[in-house]
């Protein structure tokens, strides 16, 4: 089964412009608040109806603007979790889930019945069967909308900030047990987040997209490594953002960071290139076990090593976090230093000596660090 998208609705403030194939597996939809991802459910499901163009779900085409092709919500099987769950308060968890299976499939009243009570079971509802939807927690509430989704036998799943509505240990808990209902799912998932470690743990693609438009898109791991926009980077979590340019030896350079490295790849396009990043937890002390660098020459120096540089830079700061410390570097070799940050666990440095009596930065207090080649993205936009 999958899902395929084609279409454009123009909203208020930029024009929505959606083109993505999602297999079976979850695919999310990652971007900032007003971006265009709830909008896509919306029209997925019927909801709201794009301008032009045409969806394809399992082959059966629910929408086609140039055809005249606009399923009705309740055609389309598909399965819609809103933000706030959208529970009826007054109804009880077993009405709520009921209300979810499909009457012109089960039209024997005590078909239906069996159905939900069977879906209360498996997500483990039947101690609040009976207690009104605005009497349960936040964790059941959203197992109770599950319910609805899964008893109707969708043919999708969508999922719109799952967890927006939880508090932090809550959010923590469920996670898993939501990774396991889109598993057992089986069927094409679409995770609706702006919260990147959320969908790195639980989708396999994803699409980032920036004012109605898909910027990148791919496997997970794949994108996170090379987000290949401005705007894809830091959605991905990359703090460290800098002007950057191509020179004549196919190299990219970043002036404020005194940074020079090679593309990634051989056949890399490198029209629109303006920056370059880094992230915070890609620099290191020294190359790994089985590597070596050479801090006088600035380069790896065995054929063996990971290719890399190590390069001097001058503390400007240092934040302590719980479990990590964060600084603030900059290049004192560069005319216009850019700040590059660094972020390192506690168990592998210590700011120790960087600190006189009164708690003040040491003058002149440096580091040297090894950035492996692989870690420079080269970025558009």
């Amino acid at each position: 089964m999958s899902l395929t998208l084609d279409f454009e609705k123009k909203l208020d403030n930029f024009t929505l412009k959606v083109s993505l194939d999602a297999p079976d597996g979850v695919t999310a939809l990652l971007g900032a608040s007003g971006s265009g991802k709830s909008m896509t459910l919306r029209c997925i499901a019927g909801i709201a109806r794009p301008d032009s163009g045409r969806i394809v779900l399992n082959d059966r085409v629910i929408f086609d603007a140039a055809k005249g092709i606009n399923l009705r919500p309740q055609e389309r099987r598909t399965g819609f979790l809103f933000q706030n769950y959208a529970l009826f308060p007054g109804m009880t968890v077993f009405e709520n889930v009921l209300m979810g299976v499909r009457s012109a499939v089960h039209k024997s009243k005590a078909d239906r019945i069996r159905l939900a009570g069977e879906m209360i079971e498996r997500m483990e509802l039947s101690h609040v069967r009976n207690s009104r939807a605005s009497e349960i927690s936040g964790g059941e509430m959203q197992r109770t909308a599950l319910a609805r989704i899964l008893v109707n036998d969708a043919d999708i799943m969508m999922l719109d900030e799952p967890f927006s509505a939880l508090d932090e240990h809550l959010r923590f808990s469920l996670e898993k047990e939501l990774s396991r209902v889109m598993r057992e799912f089986g069927k094409t998932v679409i995770l609706v987040s702006h919260n990147r470690d959320e969908v790195f743990r639980l989708a396999g693609r994803v699409a980032v997209i920036h004012r109605g438009v898909i910027e990148s898109s791919g496997e997970v791991r794949a994108v996170f490594e090379n987000p290949g926009t401005v705007h894809a980077a830091r959605l991905t979590g990359v703090k460290n953002i800098a002007p950057a340019k191509i020179d004549a030896a196919g190299f990219i350079t970043v002036p404020g960071w005194g940074i020079r490295a090679p593309l990634r790849g051989a056949n890399e396009d490198i029209s629109g290139i303006t920056a370059a990043g880094i992230r915070m937890n890609d620099m290191r002390l020294k190359p790994y076990p089985g590597e070596t660098g050479s801090e006088k020459s600035g380069l790896a120096a065995s054929e063996s090593a990971e290719p890399g540089r190590f390069y001097d830079f001058a503390i400007e700061s240092v934040t302590e976090n719980l479990f990590s410390y964060t600084l603030d570097l900059r290049n004192p070799r560069v005319p216009d230093p850019r700040p590059l940050y660094w972020q390192v666990s506690r168990d592998i440095w210590r700011p120790g000596t960087l600190t006189g009596s009164d708690g003040e930065m040491a003058e002149n207090a440096g580091i040297s660090l090894f950035i492996p080649d692989r870690a420079v993205m080269a970025l558009r936009g």
